[in-house]
């Protein structure tokens, strides 16, 4: 969002963002250098619940960059902080259902990127960074029914691929 226009403003949290590996390079480096991030909000449950995992999590991000760990609960509480803020920021999901929670309780969330959803027992490969169960695919609809807009993009240099190329994926791509 760098160049805007006088007067234009900007959106604090830059990218709402599905990735089952949570915090890592492709997010630290690969979106957070891009898009000049200065926080993350990890929503997960079991993270916001462990100081352990926190610090692990931590460690793996620069310390100009601050990290917030949230249960779905205290990031619907605190979204809109983290949406007024002043810095640019990621927020961040391990899956497509803490993603769907929080819309649900909020309402707030204008588009999701599906960034790493990977292979596990009773999921279809769409992409090649993207495995889908029939729910999570029944989610992701709803999420768009909504008027969420859902997207895949691995890497930013990378095309957003609508949820409908994603679905009709047989991951040749």
């Amino acid at each position: 969002m760098a160049g805007l226009a006088a007067g234009e403003a900007r959106v604090a949290l830059e990218l709402y963002r599905i990735d089952d590996r949570l915090i890592h390079g492709q997010v630290v480096v690969g979106w957070g250098q891009p898009l000049d991030l200065r926080f993350i909000v990890l929503v997960d449950e079991e993270v916001a619940a462990s100081d352990w995992e926190q610090e692990l999590y931590r460690m793996g991000v620069p310390p100009e960059m601050d990290v917030y760990f949230e249960s779905v609960e205290s990031a619907g509480t605190r979204l809109a902080a983290y949406q007024r803020d002043p810095r640019p920021g990621l927020l961040l999901t391990g899956d497509i259902e803490t993603m769907a929670r929080l819309v649900e309780s909020t309402g707030t969330i204008p588009t999701v990127n599906l960034g790493g959803i990977h292979h596990k027992a009773g999921r279809v490969q769409r992409l090649r960074y993207i495995f889908l169960s029939p729910a999570e695919e029944a989610a992701l609809r709803a999420l768009q029914a909504r008027g969420v807009a859902v997207s895949a993009q691995d890497v930013p240099a990378a095309r957003p691929l609508p949820l409908e190329e994603v679905l009709a994926g047989e991951g040749n791509r």
